[in-house]
């Protein structure tokens, strides 16, 4: 492999680690690095899967804080819903009894 070739790796493997930074999942990650690098999705795609090989361990961390993160980010969206239906119920209330 050309140096080149490796700079380029490089590169994307220290992108990939940025996209990580911002919990994004390998799709998002190709779909960001597309388009604000013009990074082509299967060069990201095949260096994700190399890191996945190499450091296993954290992927699944990873992985799995991220599902966490979804749930608790869910059930967030739900009690502010919940609330702001309460909030409107409450306020009608309050205009059938002036």
């Amino acid at each position: 492999m050309g140096d080149s070739s490796a700079s380029y790796i490089r590169m994307v493997h220290h992108l990939i680690e940025k996209c990580i930074c911002f919990n994004l999942n390998k799709e998002e990650c190709m779909e960001a690095l597309q388009k604000h690098a013009n990074i082509n999705p299967v060069i990201t795609s095949t260096v994700w899967k190399e890191l996945e090989k190499e450091n296993k361990e954290f992927f699944e961390t990873y992985k799995k804080d991220r599902e966490e993160r979804n749930i608790e980010a869910e059930t967030m969206r739900r009690i502010q819903k919940m609330l702001e239906e309460a909030a409107a119920s409450k306020s009608s209330d309050d205009d059938d009894g002036c």
